[in-house]
């Protein structure tokens, strides 16, 4: 299939043209199965066309296909954004906005935290991804491909180390980096807030280390600065758990969501500090297709197949099965360039590595087409492009997800 309307700016992973699936399982159009460990970049974690969302979506599209929000309120935005407020895992009241992706909600957060605090930096983290639009372009803690040639971007933003014990950067040494940059760079007093995510996914799938959120968190408060959690891959049960954040032991201040929000349909949102989200002027936050009513009702779908008893029951599942899989692998020396799990729950990355511990990306690349042939697609993440993260939707059948994990296997054994 010919792709010369659709710019060549756009990088494609696999070579294919999907027609149809279902939970785990996609099909192309020559009717080739594939079993799918990307799940739409962390969209999917219900699957292709949950039965529970499509007949929302489907009766939704009956009754109103869209209205703008901030003309007149609907049903399913008020309805959606009453359940999300119970859905966040913390102890004060929360409010919030949709949005029509995990980047404006993240826009939209940056312009929250200037009005509340009057001040402008914003601390992010190395190997971070908060999306593609200008200013969180410039939140990213990665050049190439998406900071090239686009300019100069909105500032002030200034990067830390991130620290994880998947990566081994240490609490210590964050802290110190984060001394440092309060005695060279910029005054404290600046600072607006921190945006981190609780376990990177672009970055290849590290999580946070506990005792530096902690301290971030002591900090933020001393120094009366925002905290932002991007849970936009990281939520909605993909560690097991509603949100990545509350393994840490945390609150922050504001939340970003996306991705799994709506069983695939696009939606995001900012949810936070009710004071927070109050503090800009009437019209200073909305947008025409924000909270669209489709969405909303895809949305509430996914929250009421989202209880915490089927979250904790699919996340050890997964999790039991990926890291007993890895360990077989390691036991056995399957390959030389099989290196680390990373990740934190049913969010995994595995790292291919050369034996004196150096990324390989061409062994990934190799391996992203060997899966490829033998019917299992695969997402790479990582600095150097080397580390394949595992998206599989969280409803994904054991025998399945053993079958992926088997045709994994054979594909490292082939590598050279």
């Amino acid at each position: 299939m010919s792709h010369a309307s659709i710019s060549q700016s756009i990088s494609i992973v696999h070579p294919i043209s999907l027609s149809h699936g279902r939970n785990a399982e996609v099909w192309d159009t020559t009717g080739k199965r594939y079993i799918d460990f990307v799940g739409g970049i962390g969209v999917l974690n219900l699957g292709h066309c949950h039965p529970h969302v499509v007949e929302a979506i489907r009766e939704q599209a009956t009754r109103l296909t869209h209205y703008a929000f901030n003309a007149a309120p609907h049903t399913p935005y008020i309805e959606l954004m009453a359940r999300l407020s119970e859905f966040i895992p913390v102890s004060y009241p929360v409010s919030g906005m949709l949005t029509n992706s995990g980047a404006e909600a993240a826009e939209n957060a940056l312009k929250i935290v200037r009005g509340a605090t009057g001040r402008s930096a914003v601390i992010a983290f190395d190997g971070a991804f908060h999306g593609r639009t200008l200013a969180t372009l410039n939140l990213n803690g990665k050049v190439a491909p998406y900071k090239q040639k686009v300019g100069v971007l909105p500032g002030p933003v200034y990067h830390l180390p991130y620290p994880s014990a998947d990566n081994g950067v240490t609490c210590a040494e964050a802290l110190k980096a984060m001394d440092r940059l309060f005695s060279v760079e910029i005054d404290v007093d600046d600072v607006a807030c921190f945006i981190i995510e609780p376990v990177q996914g672009e970055g290849g799938f590290l999580a946070l280390d506990r005792e530096f959120a902690q301290a971030l968190r002591r900090f933020c408060d001393e120094k009366r600065i925002l905290l932002i959690a991007d849970e936009i891959q990281s939520g909605f049960g993909r560690t097991g758990q509603r949100f990545a954040f509350t393994r840490l032991g945390i609150e922050p201040d504001l939340i970003l969501l996306g991705k799994s929000i709506a069983g695939g349909v696009p939606l995001g949102a900012v949810v936070g500090r009710k004071a927070l989200m109050d503090n800009l002027p009437k019209g200073g936050l909305g947008g025409t297709y924000s909270g669209n009513p489709i969405a909303c009702a895809a949305a509430l779908a996914t929250l009421e197949v989202m209880t915490d008893a089927h979250l904790q029951a699919w996340g050890a599942q997964q999790e039991a099965a990926i890291v007993s899989r890895y360990s077989a692998w390691r036991a056995q020396a399957l390959s030389p360039y099989l290196g680390r799990l990373t990740g934190i729950g049913a969010m995994r990355g595995i790292e291919l590595a050369n034996v004196d511990g150096t990324p390989a990306p061409r062994q990934l690349t190799q391996l992203l087409g060997l899966a490829r042939d033998a019917g299992l697609l695969l997402m790479p993440s990582g600095k150097a492009r080397h580390i394949i993260r595992l998206l599989a939707p969280l409803t994904t059948e054991p025998h399945v997800l053993e079958e992926g994990l088997t045709v994994l296997e054979a594909c490292f054994k082939q590598l050279d």
